[in-house]
């Protein structure tokens, strides 16, 4: 009995430690939860199209370094693209570095300002058959020089991209085919990773694709196996009126992401956005510069809610590229020409800054046309609210009373008091915060 007595108390003992450590790991998993939970900017990437790595040393879109760094660093965006184009980087004898043609380029990318994202790309004019590279002999060149390519910038982290709208050159050249561009990604993606195991490899670089005629081809060669991920380019600015907008691209984002996410049986296959913007050319297919910004910072309040899967996006581009107020090419910037800002300049780094610290965050339709962004962050729950149509006007109200909230438009300098009132919802986000981590709960109504 009294074996028997000593038996129970240990099994009652083992049964309480069991008990105890059980709680200490569920009272323990909360905070464990929480330190794993990231920011949007730790894992996603805000960058700007550059062009530093073409044109040689003086730029005539204007680009300069040392300008162009500073602008990037008061948007806060943590990524640039930019050309890193093989004639320029392979000389003569098979030499390999940057030469004073990328003297632009080598300076922002040893700036650190940002992450690199590199397009490996164009023919070798010394290089038989390399534009694009279409024998054994031309692609195994191209390889040489991506690894380079590579090696040389390791230490910032870069990303890679193959070639440059692939789809739109074969157009016109059949050369340009998706066998090819498969058989390129085959020795390219080796070469890098071998070089630099943990830069991405990203293939694709989509243009402008009706019906996904050239996406599905792509795909079907069975690509994804030799990528860390799919990009794309995405614009609208010459479509109708109505469809000039950020829900059009965010319609057709998804349509991408559903089409890689069949192919590579992954749904959360990672996708880049490499290029996307609208011009503010004066002709029929630019928009307003007010509709340049409030399309900008749309698309970036909505990427909050996609980066389980889109992982980075690229507005292009960071300043005007010339000085033709009518020219299309010329007017796709953040600043303008001569470096003065556009209100996209402000919109976008006011919607960036709105974001980056966000944990979770989710997209909600408030009424016809109307979308919300709601989202908990490292500074308390926060949502923000546009229309989709600039002719349709709502008016939203913060559910309930929450002392201490606020409300302010991308470009506002500073926040005011957002409760008890109600507040105007126009295609210009509102964004609201609160101060505490309950995501504020709205009522809407149209505009009176």
């Amino acid at each position: 009995m009294i074996q028997a007595m000593a038996g129970h108390r240990t099994l009652g003992r083992n049964r309480l430690l069991w008990m105890a450590s059980l709680i200490a790991s569920v009272s323990l998993s909360v905070p464990a939860c929480a330190q794993q939970a990231q920011t949007l900017e730790s894992r996603f990437l805000l960058g700007i199209g550059t062009h530093q790595g073409l044109g040689g040393p003086v730029s005539s879109r204007g680009y300069v370094p040392s300008v162009n760094v500073s602008q990037i660093k008061q948007l806060g965006f943590n990524a640039f693209r930019d050309d890193f184009p093989w004639s320029d980087f392979e000389l003569p004898g098979r030499r390999m570095g940057f030469t004073p043609r990328l003297g632009r380029l080598d300076a922002q990318v040893q700036s650190g300002i940002a992450r690199p994202l590199l397009i490996l790309a164009f023919g070798h004019h010394l290089v038989p058959n390399s534009s694009p590279p279409t024998t054994d002999e031309a692609r195994q060149r191209f390889a040489d020089y991506a690894a380079a390519a590579a090696r040389s910038v390791a230490p910032q982290r870069p990303i890679f991209e193959l070639w440059n709208e692939w789809n739109l050159a074969a157009k016109k050249d059949p050369s340009f085919s998706a066998d090819n561009y498969l058989a390129l990604a085959k020795v390219a993606r080796p070469a890098v990773k071998q070089a630099v195991p943990n830069a991405p490899f990203v293939v694709g670089a989509i243009g402008d694709d009706p019906g996904w005629t050239w996406t599905e081809k792509m795909l079907q060669t069975g690509i994804l196996q030799y990528a860390d991920g799919a990009s794309i380019h995405l614009y609208n600015f010459c479509m109708a009126p109505a469809k000039r907008n950020s829900a059009e691209i965010i319609d057709r984002l998804t349509a991408f992401h559903r089409l890689v996410g069949q192919a590579s049986g992954n749904p959360d296959f990672p996708i880049y956005v490499t290029e996307t913007g609208w011009t503010t050319a004066a002709n029929k297919c630019g928009v307003s510069e007010q509709a340049q910004a409030d399309n900008t910072a749309q698309l970036i309040l909505w990427a909050s809610t996609a980066a389980r899967w889109l992982k980075g996006m690229w507005i292009y581009e960071l300043k005007n590229s010339g000085q033709n107020p009518a020219e299309l090419e010329d007017n796709f910037g953040l600043y303008g020409f001569d470096n003065s800002p556009k209100p996209v300049a402000c919109a976008a780094r006011g919607a960036w800054a709105f974001v980056r610290s966000t944990l979770t965050a989710e997209r909600r339709s408030l009424a016809n046309g109307v979308m919300s962004i709601g989202a908990s962050s490292t500074t308390g729950g926060k949502i923000a609210v546009w229309s989709e149509d600039p002719d349709r006007r709502y008016e939203v109200r913060i559910r309930g009373d929450l002392p201490g909230a606020t409300f302010a438009a991308p470009c506002d300098a500073t926040a005011r008091p957002a409760s008890g009132i109600w507040l105007p919802v126009s295609s210009t986000p509102v964004l609201i915060a609160a101060n505490n981590d309950a995501i504020p709960a709205l009522d809407i109504r149209p505009a009176r």
